[in-house]
C-alpha cells in the first residue's frame, strides 16, 4: 500500500513511538488528540497487516458524529478510501488487510464481545470503570484513550493514570486551528475562568458549583409523554439548539434534536425536516428575536414565544429543580452543558445567585419549553405558589 504524508503534531508523535500498553490523552478543546489518534491508527494499518482495531465511545451515535467522520474524512483527504471495503451495517472497514470496528457501549453484545489487538477510547470519561474493564480485559495491545478533564474526581486519575503513559495538549498545540475556532476558546478566559481552565489550558477542573449537580443519564420511558419543544437561537459564536422535553409526574426527560452553528430560520426548518421532526409540535424559543419565530412560524414550523422578562432565568432555574432530570444518553452537548452550567462568583469567590453566562444553550433551550409550557400550572414536586 501506497504510504501518504500526513499533516500532524507533535501528538501523533507521542502517541505513534509510545510503546507503554496504555497511553492516555488528557487535553483542551479541539488539541488534536483524537485527530493525531487517528491519523496513528491510519499508519499503523499501513505498517502492519492482520490488526483488529477497535474504536469506541459510551454511544455508537455520539462516536458517529464524532472520531468516525474524522476517521472517514482522513481517508477520503488522502485518496485512501474504497466504499468497497466499508461495511456500513456493522460499522467496519478494511484498510490494509486490518480490521477497524466502530462501536458504542450502549450495545452490551458488542461490549462483551470479541478481543482486539488496538483499543481506542474516545472520550473515556463518559465511560463506566465496568465499561473500561471489560474492553481493557479483550485487548491484546495498546490501548490509546483521550479526555477533557472536565470531572475533578474520576476513576481514571486513580485506577489508569498512574499506570499510563499520559499526554497533556492544548489547542495551542494544534497548529492548523482556525482563527474562529481559537477565538471561542480564547474567550473562556474572560466569560469562564474554571472552563478555560479545562478547555483552554487542559487541566483537571477543581470544584465547581455546579447549577444542576444532580441529573441522571437515561432513557426517556414509554409511560412519559411529550410537552414541549425548545429552541435556544445562535449563529457564530453560539449555535443553535433545540431540545425535545417528556414528562411523566415529578420526572423530566431530555433528548437534544440539533446543536449547530450558522445555522438560518430556513436552515433550522430544513434539518427538522431532514430529522423528521414535527413542525405541529409546540416549540418555544428565544422571544428575544421575535422575527425569527415568526419567520420560522411563516415556514410552518409551530414556533412560539416564551415566557422571559426580569428575574426568567433565575425563576426558570429554580423551577427546573423542582423536578428530576433526566437526559438521553446520546444528547452528548446538552450533557456536557450540564456538567459545566454554574453560578458566578464575586470577587472574595463567594458564589452569587447569578449563572456564568456559558455552557448554557441546550440549558436555556429546555428552559424555555419547561417553564413556559408548565410554571402557571403550579407544577413540580416542590413548587410553591
Amino acid at each position: 500500500m501506497r504510504s501518504v504524508d500526513f499533516n500532524t503534531s507533535w501528538i501523533f508523535a507521542e502517541n505513534y513511538n509510545a510503546t507503554e500498553s496504555i497511553v492516555i490523552n488528557q487535553g483542551g478543546a479541539r488539541s488534536s488528540k483524537t485527530y493525531s489518534i487517528l491519523q496513528m491508527l491510519i499508519v499503523k494499518c499501513m505498517e502492519n497487516r492482520d490488526l483488529t482495531i477497535t474504536i469506541v465511545r459510551k454511544t455508537l451515535k455520539a462516536l458517529r458524529s464524532t472520531a468516525m467522520r474524522d476517521f472517514f474524512d482522513i481517508l477520503k483527504s488522502h485518496d485512501l478510501y474504497v466504499q468497497d471495503d466499508h461495511n456500513r451495517t456493522d460499522n467496519i472497514y478494511q484498510l490494509n488487510g486490518n480490521r477497524i470496528e466502530f462501536m458504542g457501549m450502549d450495545d452490551p453484545q458488542k461490549r462483551r464481545g470479541a478481543s482486539r489487538d488496538i483499543l481506542f477510547a474516545n472520550e473515556v470519561n463518559e465511560l463506566t470503570k465496568e465499561d473500561w474493564m471489560q474492553l481493557e480485559i479483550r485487548t491484546r495491545g495498546q490501548i490509546f484513550a483521550d479526555f477533557n478533564p472536565s470531572d475533578e474526581f474520576h476513576w481514571l486519575y486513580t485506577e489508569v493514570i498512574p499506570r499510563s503513559k499520559f499526554i497533556k495538549s492544548t489547542y495551542r498545540d494544534n497548529p492548523f486551528l482556525d482563527a474562529k475556532v481559537v477565538e471561542r476558546i480564547e474567550r473562556l478566559k474572560d466569560t469562564d475562568p474554571e472552563a478555560w481552565r479545562v478547555y483552554g489550558l487542559g487541566e483537571k477542573a477543581m470544584s465547581m458549583d455546579l447549577i444542576f449537580p444532580n441529573f441522571t443519564i437515561s432513557e426517556i420511558p414509554e409511560s412519559a409523554k411529550f410537552l414541549a419543544r425548545g429552541c435556544d437561537f445562535g449563529f457564530t459564536n453560539d449555535p443553535t439548539s433545540i431540545i425535545d422535553v417528556y414528562r411523566d409526574g415529578d420526572d423530566l426527560y431530555f433528548h437534544e434534536r440539533m446543536y449547530k452553528w450558522e445555522m438560518t430560520n430556513a436552515d433550522i426548518r430544513k434539518e427538522m425536516q431532514l430529522l423528521e421532526m414535527d413542525v405541529r409540535l409546540p416549540m418555544y424559543c428565544d422571544s428575544a428575536d421575535p422575527k425569527s419565530i415568526e419567520e420560522l412560524y411563516r415556514l410552518g414550523v409551530n414556533a412560539k414565544p416564551s415566557d422571559k422578562g426580569k428575574g426568567s432565568i433565575i425563576a426558570g432555574i429554580q423551577y427546573l429543580k423542582s423536578f428530576h432530570l433526566h437526559v438521553t444518553s446520546d444528547s452528548h452537548n446538552m450533557i456536557k452543558e450540564l456538567r459545566n452550567y454554574k453560578w458566578q462568583k464575586d470577587k472574595e469567590e463567594k458564589r452569587i445567585n447569578v449563572p456564568v453566562d456559558n455552557f448554557n444553550h441546550c440549558i436555556d433551550a429546555m428552559r424555555y419549553a419547561v417553564f413556559t409550557s408548565l410554571h402557571s400550572k403550579g407544577s413540580g414536586k416542590y413548587f410553591i405558589r
